[in-house]
């Protein structure tokens, strides 16, 4: 079967290349090295924090996160039902309990009108999910937070570059996270990154993530920690990332118009929706079917890879998950069948847009999901 266009594709040039090898040849392969500052220096100015903390992946920023901000066995977080299984996942790396929140409808993300139901005396932080690229509605979580005195942890691993009124996402909360897997905005092939302005929160989470090791004693550990570092190899190709970030982010955004414009005539295939008050930074370009379930829509996607054009589906509610707790979340339960992800990545042009919703469009009539 030939994948003419993948769901993502990383944008790889001459200049991530010369980084690599620049950092190959200093002999600073692991996770010492002059690109390891460099791009932590630099992915803290694109956020607009103080301090950012690189580690091995986005999930190790997530527990790395929890764990530096006291988040322990007996602690509930709240975090949105619909998401990548990481978010939950991390709570209870921690050892603490996940509460799944239902989404707003509109944004896909965590609906903070139904937070306050949520809350119990286990209640210790919040972690709304920016999801494919479009920000939670943070000004509002922040305040229900402040009200209750509960923490806020941004999980941005689908946002960089997102915005909420020009504010970058990953600097309302205590601290943010993200992830730079090989799919996102921003790659370093695995990666990830605590951003904060708490400059003890970032002491905290360097000592945890290189074993808790004492900088006064050369490999004594008071405490258990992680090995979370990321290499300079990889930190090399994120600061050639970052060089470009322009490109590549304004490069989401003006794919998003392509597909908007051709689908504008088809509106029972319905893509991201963004708030007035947010920039959305297009991780997935998502288009919903409304009236699918998961065999059909799963079927539609089959018909669409055989054709060359491969997709992907909205996360599984994490409460459906056998290991979770169940929850009564209408909305997450609704959405999750009837979206999926489009080819998404820079490089594609107009032809490329054409021939995929040509082929979107074809098959959903074949299928009868669209007149």
């Amino acid at each position: 079967m030939s994948i003419s266009y993948p769901v993502s594709r990383p944008s790889i040039t001459a200049l991530e290349i010369q980084y690599v090898t620049d950092a190959v040849r200093s002999g600073w392969i692991s996770s010492l090295g002059s690109y390891i500052s460099r791009f932590e220096a630099d992915f803290a100015a694109l956020c607009g924090t103080k301090h950012a903390v690189s580690v091995c992946n986005g999930t190790a920023a997530l527990h790395l996160a929890l764990l530096a901000m006291g988040i322990e066995r007996g602690d509930e977080v709240i975090v949105p039902d619909l998401s990548f299984i990481a978010t939950a996942n991390a709570v209870l790396m921690a050892g603490a309990t996940p509460v799944f929140c239902d989404v707003d409808p509109f944004t896909l993300c965590l609906d903070p009108r139904l937070l306050e139901g949520l809350l119990t005396g286990r209640t210790k932080a919040i972690m709304p999910v920016h999801l494919y690229g479009h920000p939670a509605d943070m000004r509002a979580i922040v305040d229900v937070a402040n009200r209750h005195g509960l923490l806020v942890i941004e999980d941005a691993a689908e946002a960089h570059g997102a915005t909420i009124e020009g504010q970058p996402v990953g600097s309302f909360g205590a601290c943010g996270t993200f992830s730079f897997y090989g799919n996102k905005n921003l790659t370093t092939g695995e990666g990830g990154m605590v951003v904060t302005d708490d400059g003890l929160l970032a002491q905290r989470c360097r000592l945890l993530r290189d074993h808790a090791m004492s900088g006064q004693r050369r490999y004594w550990h008071q405490e258990l920690g992680y090995n979370y570092r990321m290499t300079n190899l990889q930190a090399a190709v994120g600061c050639a990332q970052l060089d470009r970030a322009e490109a590549l982010l304004g490069g989401r955004r003006a794919l998003f118009k392509l597909y908007q414009d051709r689908l504008a005539s088809h509106p029972g295939l319905r893509l991201n929706r963004t708030a007035n008050w947010a920039g959305n930074s297009f991780w997935m370009v998502c288009v919903e079917i409304d009236g699918l379930d998961e065999a059909r829509r799963d079927a539609f996607m089959g018909l669409l890879k055989q054709r060359g054009v491969d997709t992907r589906p909205y996360f599984h509610p994490m409460s459906d998950m056998p290991y979770l707790r169940a929850a009564d979340t209408p909305q997450a339960h609704r959405l999750s069948p009837i979206g999926l992800n489009l080819p998404t990545y820079v490089g594609l042009e107009d032809r490329d847009v054409d021939a995929i919703v040509g082929t979107l469009v074809q098959t959903a009539r074949e299928l009868s999901l669209i007149a």
